[in-house]
């Protein structure tokens, strides 16, 4: 079952990723979405250093505008069709944060801790999405390492950790395959 919130254990255990492209409104309202990215920014950070950051999509236009801008600079023989796929892209889902790592270069905390904690903050930001009845998807793609794209959103060294798209699933959500933890469980030392 999606989505069962009756416990906080039966939350984390029933979050499922929506795919982009089938959420739909109602997403997160402004008071819902502040709520989230509260809830996001609630994640281990050693050093207290907020190594991410958040950027709210609020024109999807423009920024359909910039994919294709820097889709069409990184790929000179860039066909229409390309270009629908950039243009459908930036417009999935109601609501669009993009989750930005920033790493503090001058701090002594490691860049592979901050960079995890970046990664701990989108968690946060899904399951927060979840536990409010909503769902999201957390894509990457060719745009996350486009360096075009990373400097209208911020400057180097920061990367785009992902675009979380957040909404309301158009259809049920399944359930993908997991791991079987005999495969990648192990305890230390072995018992005989």
């Amino acid at each position: 079952m999606f989505n069962d919130r009756s416990t906080p254990l039966a939350a984390l255990a029933t979050r499922r990723s929506g795919k982009p492209r089938d959420l739909v409104a109602p997403g997160p309202d402004a008071d819902q979405l502040r709520q989230i990215l509260d809830i996001a920014m609630r994640t281990p950070d050693h050093g207290k250093i907020a190594p991410w950051r958040f950027v709210v999509i609020d024109d999807r236009e423009a920024f359909a505008a910039l994919l294709g801008r820097a889709f069409r600079a990184e790929r000179p023989e860039t066909r229409d069709a390309d270009l629908t796929v950039v243009e459908q892209f930036a417009h999935q889902a109601p609501v669009l944060v993009v989750a930005m790592s920033s790493p503090k270069k001058d701090s002594p905390i490691p860049l592979w801790e901050q960079e995890l904690s970046a990664g701990a903050a989108c968690m946060n930001l899904l399951h927060a999405t979840h536990a409010l009845g909503f769902a999201g998807g957390w894509l990457t793609g060719w745009a996350a390492y486009s360096d075009v794209v990373r400097d209208a959103l911020g400057t180097a060294p920061e990367r785009i950790a992902g675009f979380l798209f957040l909404g309301t699933p158009a259809n049920a959500l399944s359930e993908r395959p997991r791991p079987d933890p005999a495969q990648i469980v192990a305890h230390w030392p072995e018992s005989r």
